[in-house]
């Protein structure tokens, strides 16, 4: 019997699954859908196990993350230790991302997962799949043809997939509306919000300009920038360089406290060019702010132009800004795309998304 029947035919319902994925430790998309998914396993009596892609180093060799080279030896010594749990599991579900971590994390625990005979979902989530596999080659490719199945959380990932020849199922990302409180805007304030890690494909410097322009026109605008990464000190240069006044770095805000960020806010930004299908989209929504974003990836399906949100070309701060004043102007249509967006967003909570992934588990055809 193939993994492929095994998953099929033989997976039982409220089986044991390991999910591979990155802990919160780092925090991201990944992170935050894999403890999601989780959570919404267990209560429904699934038996998860979870295989962290960043292991904790031992106390007495914790100073040795400072060291580049050495902590990824060392990180990839402890986590192919820990793909031994994979033999007494059911099945494998496996987060993945593109190009070096593929190769890193995924990788390593297909190779485990063929070894112990165990069937594995491909839950891939990287905006950047059409780079990875249209220039990766043998990197990439043999490994996606030992997966059992492939899943994608959008319509837009699926596309890339179906190009390059593979068949993805859509199980959409997840949010707890329970954890976010829904109002409407009104007044609507020139309090504006990015939520986007600060890496070069998200763009925050535009964001950051069109803030520019707009605090020539709206003394009083005020913006909140949450995230970490390579790009912190470049972004703080800038507003620097720029004298813009009333910026906060948020930093690393932990989903336990990412409510009342957006709960501070008015209207939510995206800069993004490369993306796939934001959560932090999908948090706005839950919360009422109205969205302005770039079209990136799944973006474009995610947002209905003037009926959920406003869509602006990427690498344009001057669209930006014309959208906020836009916004500002008509506040009547603000909140009637806020509250459309609300109602959108019903279709990526667990209720939704439940069957899709108990049917997945349990092997039957969906």
């Amino acid at each position: 019997m193939t993994t492929q029947d095994y998953l099929i035919d033989a997976v039982a319902p409220r089986q044991r699954v390991a999910v591979v994925a990155p802990s919160l430790e780092i925090l991201g998309g990944q992170g935050v859908q894999a403890a999601a998914l989780m959570a919404a396993l267990q209560d429904e009596g699934f038996h998860v196990s979870f295989v962290p892609v960043n292991p904790r180093f031992p106390n007495a060799l914790s100073w040795l993350r400072r060291i580049p080279y050495v902590r990824t030896v060392l990180n990839q010594v402890l986590y192919r230790w820990q793909l031994r749990q994979l033999q007494g599991v059911d099945v494998v579900h496996l987060f993945s991302a593109s190009y070096w971590s593929f190769l890193l994390c995924q990788v390593p625990a297909i190779k485990a997962a063929q070894r112990y005979g165990k069937p594995v979902i491909l839950n891939y989530h990287s905006g950047e799949a059409d780079d990875h596999l249209r220039n990766w080659g043998t990197r990439v490719h043999p490994w996606l043809r030992m997966v059992d199945r492939i899943v994608v959380p959008s319509l837009y990932l699926q596309q890339v997939f179906a190009r390059h020849g593979y068949s993805a199922q859509i199980i959409p990302n997840m949010v707890k509306l329970s954890q976010f409180h829904f109002r409407s805007r009104s007044p609507l304030r020139p309090v504006l919000l990015s939520v986007r890690n600060l890496e070069s494909i998200y763009r925050v410097e535009n964001t950051l300009s069109a803030y520019a322009l707009l605090k020539k026109k709206l003394p009083k605008a005020s913006l909140i920038v949450a995230g970490y990464g390579s790009q912190e000190a470049a972004l703080k240069e800038q507003v620097r360089q720029q004298g813009l006044q009333d910026v906060s770095f948020a930093g690393r805000v932990e989903p336990a406290d990412i409510a009342a960020l957006y709960d501070r806010a008015d209207i939510f930004i995206n800069s993004s060019v490369v993306d796939n299908q934001p959560v932090s989209i999908l948090e706005a929504f839950a919360a009422g702010l109205p969205v302005i974003s770039t079209p990136t990836g799944d973006i474009e399906f995610m947002i209905q132009h003037e009926k959920t949100g406003l869509l602006v070309p990427p690498g344009n701060p001057d669209a930006i800004a014309e959208a906020v004043l836009w916004l500002l102007s008509h506040q009547a249509e603000a909140i009637q795309m806020a509250t459309a967006a609300r109602l959108e967003v019903e279709k990526y909570t667990w209720r939704n998304v439940r069957t899709e992934w108990e049917k997945l588990f349990s092997g039957a055809q969906s």
